[in-house]
């Protein structure tokens, strides 16, 4: 669409965002994206926005594009971290106004030089007396201007106060145009005396009325150039006070490092003068390192000692628990083996001795076999007797 108008905002995120349809310059925006605030292609004094650049932009003076980045965003990101630390940018900025103005007052001076060659020479006294009237055609200006501006914000009462200084001011240039009309010849008087503005290097003339003077005093040029000066005058400030405070910093730095030198020497010289002295606190401080090292080291071997105490007792409690058990298991062990072996005994001598009296019973009279009986029955009386006694023997010595 032929007559569109796209408007570029430039974000921190992204510097270059269109509202319209349409991409901004694709070149611009890599290297918007790529640089930050502190890169040495960014433009300082863009950033403190005291650039001449955009300061003279639109007037006669015009300067063009700058050859360094101006970004918004760049500046909003700048304002943001200078608030946590100090970039020293002014120093950067100050050497960039100091090239401007020194440039500027090189021109006036070589405009006075050509003014000076094309007008016709006058006396010291009928100079002093036109400079007057520049003197007051200036003051006129400045307060016209001031009178606009404060119209502009509407404040009527300050401008109706300032607009009563202009009507002296005029009444003075008045007289001062009639003092210096009658120190001139009528010819010369006709003729336009021009003079050079201090502050913007613009040519000014003596006849001016005062609506030309209030465009130049009030004007953007006149007012750029004011500007550039007092921001040239507060960075000078402000980068004085830094350097200073920096220097006390490293003034203060080096007394420290100084005194912390001349300490380390004392004390060298008292070691080297008292060796005895030196000797004595190394021994002492050896002495009670040792005894620190002995008490835990005997603190250490009482506890191993305990600890071992403590595990033999336990073992030998075991120990006679295990054996008293083993001995207890032994006995009743030997007391069951000893009433299995006299039962199988006994119930095989009373089957024996059953069978005997069966026997005699068939084979002989009643009388041996009474007899039979009686010597049977001592045997195995004798032989229970001798049982038993091998038995409690064999007891005894288990036990």
């Amino acid at each position: 669409m032929q007559g569109s108008v796209y408007l570029c905002l430039p974000t921190s995120a992204c510097e270059g965002v269109c509202v319209r349809e349409g991409p901004c310059s694709p070149s611009r925006d890599t290297t918007r994206q790529r640089i930050k605030f502190s890169d040495d292609r960014v433009c300082k004094s863009h950033l403190l926005n005291c650039c001449p650049h955009d300061v003279l932009s639109g007037t006669r003076m015009d300067l063009g594009e700058c050859l360094k980045v101006h970004d918004l965003a760049l500046r909003a990101d700048y304002e943001i971290a200078s608030k946590e630390q100090d970039f020293f940018f002014e120093l950067d900025a100050m050497d960039h106004l100091q090239s401007f103005i020194a440039d500027c007052d090189r021109r006036t001076e070589v405009a006075k030089k050509r003014l000076a060659e094309t007008q016709e020479e006058i006396s010291a006294e009928v100079a002093a007396k036109a400079e007057r009237v520049h003197e007051l055609n200036e003051e006129i200006g400045k307060l016209l201007a001031k009178v606009e501006q404060l119209g502009a914000e509407g404040n009527v009462e300050e401008s109706q106060k300032v607009m009563d200084e202009v009507e002296k001011a005029r009444a003075k240039k008045r007289e001062a145009e009639e003092v210096y009309r009658n120190s001139m010849p009528a010819s010369s008087f006709q003729q336009q005396k021009l003079r050079v503005c201090e502050v913007c290097s613009a040519y000014l003339g003596l006849h001016d009325n005062d609506r030309r003077l209030a465009d130049h005093f009030g004007g953007k040029l006149h007012l750029g150039f004011i500007e550039i000066r007092e921001k040239l005058e507060e960075l000078k400030r402000v980068v004085a006070e830094k350097q200073e405070k920096r220097n006390q910093e490293r003034l203060k730095r080096r007394e420290e490092r100084e005194r912390e030198e001349r300490e380390k020497l004392r004390r060298s010289r008292s070691h080297s003068k008292n060796p005895k002295r030196s000797r004595s606190r190394e021994h002492r401080r050896h002495r009670s390192r040792s005894m620190s090292r002995e008490r835990k080291r005997r603190t250490r071997s009482k506890s191993r000692e305990k600890r071992h105490r403590h595990r033999s007792r336990s073992s030998s409690r075991s120990r006679s628990r295990s054996h008293q058990r083993s001995r207890h298991s032994s006995r009743e062990r030997s007391r069951e083996r000893s009433k299995r072996r006299s039962s199988k005994e006994r119930f095989r001598d009373q089957d024996l001795a059953s069978r005997d009296k069966d026997r005699s019973s068939r084979d002989r009279s009643p009388r041996d076999r009474d007899r039979k009986d009686k010597k049977r029955s001592y045997e195995s009386a004798n032989g229970r007797s001798e049982d038993r006694r091998s038995s409690e023997e064999r007891e005894a010595g288990e036990i």
